[in-house]
């Protein structure tokens, strides 16, 4: 059995003041994913997207594919995660970039973009992935791997040579964010916690103890 309790990583890097991070938190976030891909960080734009229905909150991790007023990400509305978003719009993202030891929080309200902007994602994807969004009956139970290999070959076989066609029932959503927080580990775990909130049309920035 590993002994967790042994696990133990010191954060041994430059404190955080207010006077290092920008007033706009999507500015913050655009450096630090950028400095994340920049220092070879496996899959920066990969995050914990959670969203709760009643007293079930699940969490799982996905994919950012663009940022502009919010944060936007591809799914199957009718998986898991469309059908608690439809019912409950209110949700949180946590990206993760262990090895330079940050994080950053997002939360805030999402809304499905529009069908136009979930063409054009769906018609730059490779051919694979749009047979595979399209044939995959995302979230719903399987006889097992044969299964869901069958119903690829079948989509597959049924398009030829022709485009796929982007189904209804995928698409994007964008996260519209309201709060955000930027954490950077340091040593004795003293962390740097920075929260960025909403207030009408600016940004208000706090420091937030660890």
């Amino acid at each position: 059995m590993t002994d967790f309790d042994a696990l133990r990583t010191e954060y041994d890097i430059p404190g955080l003041e207010r006077s290092d991070i920008s007033s706009n938190p999507f500015v913050q976030f655009r450096a630090w994913i950028e400095d994340a891909a920049e220092r070879e960080v496996p899959e920066p734009n990969a995050f914990v997207l959670a969203t709760s229905v009643s007293d079930h909150p699940k969490a799982r991790a996905i994919l950012l594919k663009r940022v502009d007023h919010g944060f936007v990400f591809f799914t199957n509305y009718r998986s898991d995660k469309g059908q608690q978003i439809a019912e409950n719009p209110l949700a949180a993202m946590c990206f993760a970039w262990l090895p330079i030891h940050r994080q950053v929080r997002i939360e805030g309200t999402i809304e499905r973009i529009s069908g136009e902007e979930s063409d054009e994602y769906f018609a730059s994807r490779p051919r694979g992935a749009q047979i595979a969004s399209a044939a995959s009956p995302q979230s719903r139970q399987l006889a097992d791997r044969a299964e869901l290999q069958q119903l690829f070959m079948d989509l597959a076989e049924s398009v030829g040579s022709g485009p796929v066609v982007r189904p209804a029932w995928w698409g994007g959503f964008r996260l519209v964010p309201d709060r955000f927080e930027f954490w950077q580990g340091q040593r004795n775990r003293l962390h740097d916690r920075f929260v960025y909130e909403l207030s009408d049309v600016t940004w208000a920035v706090r420091r937030l103890a660890p």
